[in-house]
């Protein structure tokens, strides 16, 4: 049985758009320090031990794509140096860094358990991901969601 998405093409795929941006091994590192807080590029550099021109290119990316900002500080007696700060398009990714700590902790954590928790900020609970459809159903297993064409899909001119 020939699978129907043979028939569209995937030139404007956003998911190869996106991981065009994101799919560098390093880049959702960089991202959870920012998250995190650890703004500065040399705080960053020791606490994950990314090469040096790796964090500068990833940051980079990153500024040039919209989802970090630069900002000036200067310390006494230094150079003016930036820090990083999410845009509104980077804290756009927190989800998709909570999904990925979901499925590290369910797959690759150490016995002990995962060295890292993200709680709501009002009551302290456990925060996880969820799918829901537009009409509010929880979706929990992915047989339960069908992928189908966008209203930017375009069908394959060689089929």
């Amino acid at each position: 049985m020939r699978p129907e998405a043979l028939d569209w093409s995937v030139e404007n795929c956003t998911i190869a758009r996106a991981m065009a941006i994101l799919g560098e091994r390093w880049t959702l590192v960089v991202l959870r320090e920012v998250f995190n807080g650890v703004r500065r590029f040399d705080d960053m550099r020791v606490r994950t031990g990314v090469p040096r021109q790796v964090l500068t290119n990833r940051l980079a990316t990153l500024v040039e794509q919209g989802v970090l900002r630069r900002e000036p500080y200067r310390e006494p007696g230094s150079r003016v140096r930036h820090e990083y700060r999410l845009t509104d398009k980077g804290l756009d990714l927190w989800p998709v860094l909570v999904a990925v700590l979901g499925w590290g902790d369910r797959y690759l954590a150490d016995p002990e358990g995962s060295p890292l928790s993200v709680g709501h900020r009002d009551c302290g609970a456990e925060v996880h991901v969820e799918l829901r459809c537009a009409e509010g159903h929880e979706v929990d297993r992915p047989r339960d969601v069908v992928p189908r064409p966008g209203p930017g899909a375009r069908r394959r001119a060689d089929r």
